[in-house]
Parts: C-alpha cells; structure tokens; sequence
C-alpha cells in the first residue's frame, strides 16, 4: 500500500504557509477544507494554501511537495483516527460515526493516486476556483538518484 509523505527541499514552505507540515508527515489533498471558500477569501498565505498546498494528517500544516511512499495497515488506521477527530474538533463534524467515514474516503483517494506511481515519486498539486467548486490538478516527477528516506522517515520517531 503506498500514500505520501511530505518533504521540505528548501525553506520556502516556512514563507508561504501560515503552518507548514514538518518534513516527514502523512499528506492527503486537504481539498475539503476550501469546500466552502469564494475569491474574497483568496488572499496572502490562505491563498498560497490554496493554490499548491497539500494537507499534512498529524499536524494540519501544508507542503508545497510530497513523495509516495509505503505506509502498513497499521499507520492508516492510525491516519484514519486522526483525520476523523480533526473533522470534529476542526470542522464540526457531529462526532465520530460521521467523522470517521468521510476520513476514510480522504485517505482512500489519496491512496488510489498513489499506488500509480513507483516509490520516491514527487507529486505537486493545483487548485482553481471554478463556478462548479475547486478544481485539482496533479503533477508528478519520476524518482531520482536519491530515495524518500533521505527526507522523510518511514514509522514511529518513538
């Protein structure tokens, strides 16, 4: 099973998003959270969110890029939990018989992209604001020479 790690190549996330994901942190889209946004709220670092910025599970926080990587069962249902308290204490989710599905389905599509593409991929994503919703587009780079571990540490730091 594969999903996405987030990864600092430089130090420009720290400049554009008001809560940069740590290097090394679950990554999904995080689409949902411009579910309801119009132009007027497309403006300084919300707007660089927006417009590039992946979703970091644990933290919140957003990255510019994240690499695929392998993740077990037991890393995703901890993801799934996480995500679904997110939603309620977050997003006003109702409680966890609500949360936890639509957390699911998150993580689900992510790791449907994923698993199209080999190990150490990069992935960046785009969004526009469209009269039907918020528009993502996706762009991948082959892995190089130098492997994911060398950003982004696979399990527990404990």
């Amino acid at each position: 099973m594969k999903l996405a790690r987030t990864l600092r190549l430089d130090e420009s996330d720290e400049k554009v998003f008001d809560l940069p994901a740590a290097s090394g942190e679950w990554a999904i889209s995080g689409g949902f959270e411009f579910s309801n946004w119009s132009e007027a709220d497309l403006t300084g670092k919300a707007r660089q969110a927006f417009s590039h910025g992946w979703y970091s599970i644990e933290s919140g926080g957003r990255a510019s890029v994240i690499g695929v990587c392998n993740i077990t069962e037991a890393e995703l249902e901890q993801l799934r939990q996480t995500l679904a308290q997110t939603f309620i204490e977050c997003y006003g989710a109702p409680g966890i018989d609500a949360a936890y599905p639509v957390a699911c389905e998150e993580i689900l599509q992510m790791r449907s992209m994923c698993e199209d593409f080999e190990e150490n991929t990069l992935l960046l994503v785009s969004r526009t604001l469209t009269p039907l919703g918020v528009e993502e587009t996706y762009r991948s780079r082959a892995p190089q020479a130098a492997s994911l571990e060398a950003f982004a540490v696979h399990g527990s730091y404990e």
